[in-house]
């Protein structure tokens, strides 16, 4: 149990830093390849998803961290 908890932890974060990594800073994904981002625009679609995502992968980081924690003495 506790391999498979110390796994399902490694994937999270290589997949939390990935999702990071791919949302531009305050421009979004547009300006990430070239694209202007010259005013503020609401998060649709790719970036919704994305930062989402995020948002849940790191939910699930710190259950999984946490019951790995309690588990694992």
């Amino acid at each position: 149990m506790k391999t498979f908890f110390l796994l399902t932890t490694i994937t999270l974060s290589l997949l939390i830093i990935f999702l990071i990594l791919i949302q531009g800073r305050g421009a979004g994904l547009g300006s990430a390849w070239g694209g202007g981002g010259e005013f503020y625009q609401t998060r649709r679609g790719i970036e919704k998803l994305t930062f989402v995502l995020t948002i849940i992968f790191v939910f699930l980081f710190f259950i999984i961290s946490v019951l790995n924690l309690i588990i694992g003495r």
